[in-house]
């Protein structure tokens, strides 16, 4: 059974998080509105992106973000 998991909203601007993959080989979360992100983690098979998945999502969850402010 698959586990859920749920996105607080985002830590900079309370916009929505949500869950992206690039090429099938690493995830991140990424705010909808301002951009802020977690970090990407690497993965290899189904095991490892349900790990990586809850990986980002926890660090997410705990405002642990990379962001850009207007002008940088």
């Amino acid at each position: 059974m698959e586990e859920l998991y749920e996105l607080e909203c985002c830590p900079c601007c309370r916009g929505n998080g949500m869950l992206m993959h690039e090429g099938g080989w690493n995830v991140q979360v990424e705010c909808a509105e301002c951009g802020a992100h977690t970090i990407y983690l690497e993965y290899d098979g189904e095991e490892e992106k349900a790990q990586a998945e809850k990986s980002v999502i926890r660090l997410w969850n705990l405002g642990k973000v990379i962001r850009q402010d207007p002008g940088e």
